[in-house]
């Protein structure tokens, strides 16, 4: 069940846009890798010796037209075979901060998939640690950040298990940062169930946990991304739709969606984005947030699926507040630094500039 297309709200002017792009909003579902832009990818070839398929960057460009999750997939990791260093993965980590400061991300929550590089031969030490470079390097402009490490659901759980092994003492080092475990890449014929020691693992040593569910797959995804591996959000989830009873648990238990719409047109999820899920999900009490996932691949940071989705789906100043509230609200944050953004929040969407320009500078 899909919404049928919605006309564009009268309120979207110039000035509406303006606001949202200004807006304080914290970003949730962001792979790095797939922020590696062309430019960087023939960069960073160049450096480390790297041949690519494809003989500029306007070719690579050109191969962005995807049917499925599959074919993009296939570009992203020929993509990532650039990245060999420490260097390499402070230099991508530093482009996406920047792009997230210009679109005022003042909260990011980072994916990074370890067992993309490592089969490579990259030591996991040097990914975290070009990473942990630049993030802390932005956290002194503004930027709060948090590293998800992903598990790559179509290879087999054990190969899970033992990058969770190897990434232990990164857990204990980057405490400050690495927080949480998520189930990435694939998603048909890859149910979270594969998963469930590696997550239950993960759990008994309170690290957060999250997985990709309903986005190709069916709603019964979802059901065993919350009843298997217990997760505490759940990143895309717009097919739960289907299920009224799965909407309303949704709803009730406040398990939070990181859905990111442009990705789900690029990856004609939807053919159009005004038959987006998200409007749905929203009105009925999902605690809906937007992000980018690869916005290098799907064309657009976070504030470009913002803008598109209150476009194409008619979002008014209340709706996309509601989303940005629950930007921070789903963030793996200590309370008093939800407080403190939430406030900075509402002075920017209901308060005087003044006061907006005050928390802004605290």
């Amino acid at each position: 069940m899909r919404p049928t297309s919605t006309p564009a709200a009268p309120s979207f002017t110039t000035a509406f846009a303006n606001k949202i792009a200004t807006a304080p909003k914290a970003e949730l579902h962001i792979h790095i890798e797939g922020s590696l832009e062309p430019e960087l990818i023939f960069k960073l070839a160049e450096r480390n010796g790297v041949k690519l398929a494809y003989g500029s960057i306007e070719a690579l460009r050109e191969a962005y037209a995807f049917t499925d999750l599959q074919s993009f997939l296939d570009i992203y990791y020929a993509g990532a075979s650039v990245l060999l260093t420490e260097q390499d993965f402070y230099d991508m980590t530093r482009a996406y901060t920047e792009r997230a400061l210009a679109d005022h991300v003042a909260h990011a929550e980072i994916f990074f998939d370890p067992q993309t590089h490592t089969e490579r031969g990259v030591p996991l030490a040097a990914v975290v640690a070009g990473i942990e470079r630049a993030l802390a390097e932005a956290e002194t402009r503004g930027l709060s950040s948090k590293l998800i490490l992903c598990f790559l659901r179509h290879l087999p759980e054990d190969d899970a298990l033992a990058t969770f092994d190897a990434a232990l003492p990164l857990f204990e080092q980057y405490a400050h940062r690495l927080i949480g475990v998520g189930l990435d890449s694939s998603e048909a014929g890859h149910p979270p169930a594969k998963f469930e020691r590696v997550f239950a693992r993960a759990r008994s040593l309170g690290l957060k946990c999250v997985a990709h569910a309903g986005e190709e797959g069916p709603p019964a995804y979802i059901y065993e991304a919350l009843d298997l591996l217990q997760v505490d959000r759940l990143d895309h989830g717009v097919r739960s739709i289907e299920d009224p009873a799965l909407v309303a648990r949704l709803a009730q238990t406040r398990v939070a969606l990181t859905v990111c719409p442009l990705s789900n047109l690029k990856l004609c999820v939807f053919d159009d984005m005004a038959q987006h899920t998200l409007k749905a999900l929203l009105d009925q009490g999902v605690a809906v947030t937007v992000n980018s996932d690869d916005p290098a691949y799907f064309g657009g940071y976070v504030n470009a699926n913002y803008l598109a989705s209150a476009e194409a789906l008619g979002l008014d100043d209340a709706s996309v507040y509601t989303l940005l509230r629950n930007s921070f609200e789903a963030s793996f944050i200590t309370p008093a630094e939800r407080s403190a953004l939430l406030a900075r929040l509402d002075a920017h969407w209901h308060g005087s500039q003044a006061e907006a320009a005050a928390l802004d500078a605290s």
